[in-house]
């Protein structure tokens, strides 16, 4: 204001139109999002597939213990409703497709509440506790890859009928679809369960894994997308559950469970290496999310955290899903936390990671 009146237009302007005119730009700038698409680029829809991390709501229609669709799960998201995101609030698949300037949330393709015209932007198949393992989502009753894929299937007829052929293949070739997964074959169907190693060990069980990591993209290629981007699996050992379950008396990061992710990470990339030359007019990227991860976690206080090995509810070392319930306590100050609960971090962590993310990863896709 003080500058408006110094360039004499104090007569023009009210506080009250520069405040208007202030929100405008300021809704504008949202709109848009924070991330530069190069010149003449559309991404017109986000899709994702996989596992917790991604899901925004697709366990809420199942018959299972993974869920989390009551408080305190949600409390920091819009109208703090517990809508079965695995967090206080936004998950990567939100936060990417409103850097992208797409839309807010991206819908949970279960919701009832779906509407046609949330169709042409995007959605996400994505189930918490699945796997590139198919014995991982079936311990829990989760969505196995396999019956995402059938979703994304019955997601193109339904398009078709929206929009038309023409549009819809417009729109699978030039979206981006992100698949994230691996963390729980890793760190509940091997180290804590135990189910595979006594059919292989730690490098067998990584071949299996980038196998079928390679064997989903192709299905996924082979309906109509082109843009694809794979997100290596984390520091998966320093979780706070797998601190508390594999960690010694100390509770620090589990070991082997972060070895066996970074040999599953290697793989994976290999094998995105080889689908990029052998896929006409495609561009898949492995997004590397173990080493920003990391530096988050080993540096928490540089990145504005105070708490880095338990999350924000109940004592932190082992509360996910139901067992992070109303009758457990939350934190005082949830954006003190890196991890919401034992395996999920906050949104605020997710800000942290995703954002350089995308401004690394985004040119690759074009």
């Amino acid at each position: 204001m003080v500058v408006l009146m110094k360039l004499g237009w104090s007569s023009c302007f009210t506080w009250s139109s520069v405040l208007r005119l202030v929100l405008l730009l300021m809704v504008s700038c949202k709109a848009k999002g924070a991330v530069k698409l190069p010149p003449n680029v559309s991404v017109p829809a986000i899709f994702a597939f996989g596992d917790s991390i991604v899901d925004t709501g697709n366990n809420n229609h199942l018959k299972t213990v993974v869920k989390c669709n009551f408080p305190p799960y949600g409390q920091d998201f819009e109208g703090g409703i517990p809508t079965g995101r695995f967090s206080n609030g936004k998950v990567p698949s939100d936060i990417i497709v409103e850097e992208l300037g797409i839309k807010e949330f991206l819908p949970a393709y279960l919701d009832p509440n779906l509407k046609p015209s949330d169709l042409p932007t995007g959605v996400c198949f994505a189930s918490g506790a699945s796997g590139y393992d198919p014995l991982t989502p079936k311990i829990v009753s989760a969505i196995p890859l396999s019956a995402q894929v059938e979703m994304f299937k019955e997601y193109k007829r339904k398009l078709k009928e929206n929009v038309g052929e023409e549009r819809t293949n417009f729109i699978l070739a030039n979206a981006v679809a992100l698949v994230v997964s691996g963390s729980d074959d890793i760190a509940n169907t091997y180290f804590t369960a135990r189910f595979r190693q006594l059919q292989y060990d730690v490098p067998a069980y990584t071949d299996l894994m980038a196998n079928s990591a390679s064997d989903f993209i192709k299905e996924i290629h082979e309906l109509g997308l082109r843009r694809i981007g794979v997100f290596g699996a984390p520091p998966i050992g320093c979780v706070p559950s797998q601190r508390t379950l594999g960690g010694g008396i100390l509770r620090e990061c589990a070991g082997k469970q972060n070895e066996a992710a970074r040999l599953f990470n290697s793989k994976l990339s290999e094998k995105l290496d080889s689908l990029n030359r052998d896929l006409p007019n495609s561009s898949i990227v492995y997004i590397d999310v173990y080493s920003p991860l990391q530096d988050i976690i080993q540096n928490y206080r540089r990145y504005g955290f105070q708490v880095v090995n338990r999350g924000c509810c109940g004592t932190g070392k082992i509360e996910v899903a139901v067992l992070c319930n109303p009758l457990e306590p939350t934190c005082a100050d949830v954006s003190n936390y890196v991890f919401w609960d034992s395996y999920h971090p906050t949104e605020a962590a997710y800000k942290k990671l995703i954002g350089p993310l995308l401004q690394t990863y985004v040119p690759k896709f074009f």
